[in-house]
């Protein structure tokens, strides 16, 4: 009987030492890359700036050190699925806050556990292929979540992306040249998201329909029309493109939803599990907003989350 009473404490103490130590990792960055940044050049002179309102960190820029934040459900409620976000600011700043802290809190409300992941800015004084410097962050983002997810308690077969204007662009980038080799690697752990999601992305280069600042920030003022191409998503499904769900506004008049419609077209066209959601009203930027397009989306995604088995 002592030694069953004393098994017990002992497996008490266990949780709640994890307990803790979850707490504890909540919100704290982890660094993406262990060593060195591929493609990596150190410039003094370009430093991070940070926005606060409210000691709450709204957006960033200049980030040389890109990095990891968790946000974790309850253990209760937790399901495994795992979501990466991918915060939008037309490769020029991340919006921390609105499509960052805000999703994450979101999506833990679901029972997923959500990684918002600050990564790089193209910028030449940093990199030395800006054009590869954000899809090198993503793929890293995506391999260490499958590479430590029996330590976080995820399923490695459910783990998605979610991305928002640039960061859309991003996410779709991500979602179909995910095999593409931007870096030495130190394993063979795909990095492949299982699922997408991409809300008012960017997603074509095609100077008729793109968001000129996240263009030229990405590829220069006038980029090659092969550079163009090869960067624009719409271009480069084939049937192995995760599942997507694209939410985009009519009127948004910052990224013509042309490109969500191209996307779903090309996603439709070589039968990948797909949905789109295009509402009259909502601009651009709204996240997830209490007005218009936001006040339905959110529950339009969770519904085909639900649908598709990413969440009981």
């Amino acid at each position: 009987m002592k030694n069953q009473i004393k098994k017990f404490f002992k497996i008490v103490l266990v949780l709640l030492i994890g307990m803790n130590l979850n707490i504890l990792a909540q919100n704290k960055p982890i660094a993406l890359w262990e060593e060195k940044i591929p493609g990596e050049i150190l410039s003094v002179s370009n430093e991070e700036k940070e926005i606060y309102n409210e000691n709450e960190l709204q957006s960033t820029s200049n980030v040389k050190i890109p990095t990891l934040t968790l946000y974790t459900p309850n253990e209760i409620s937790a399901n495994g699925t795992s979501v990466l976000l991918f915060p939008g600011g037309g490769y020029s700043h991340l919006s921390m806050n609105k499509e960052g802290k805000k999703i994450a809190k979101w999506l833990n409300s679901f029972g997923i556990t959500a990684f918002v992941l600050k990564y790089r800015m193209p910028s030449d004084e940093i990199m030395k292929d800006k054009s590869i410097g954000p899809l090198q962050d993503a793929q890293e983002a995506v391999r260490m979540v499958r590479r430590n997810a029996k330590k976080w308690n995820l399923d490695s077969n459910k783990i998605g992306v979610i991305g928002f204007s640039a960061g859309g662009h991003l996410a779709a980038t991500l979602s179909t040249r995910y095999e593409e080799k931007t870096y030495e690697s130190t394993d063979n752990i795909s990095s492949k998201p299982n699922f997408a999601i991409l809300i008012y992305p960017v997603i074509s280069m095609n100077s008729a329909i793109t968001h000129k600042g996240s263009r030229e920030k990405l590829l220069g003022i006038n980029p090659s029309q092969e550079l163009s191409d090869k960067f624009s998503s719409e271009l480069h499904v084939n049937s192995t493109t995760p599942p997507t769900f694209i939410v985009h506004a009519s009127d948004d008049k910052s990224v013509p939803v042309e490109n969500s419609i191209n996307y779903y077209l090309a996603l439709k066209n070589r039968k990948v599990q797909t949905e789109m959601h295009i509402y009259e009203k909502g601009g651009h930027g709204f996240g997830l907003g209490i007005i218009d397009t936001s006040k339905n989306w959110a529950n339009d995604c969770v519904n085909w989350l639900k649908s598709n088995n990413y969440i009981p």
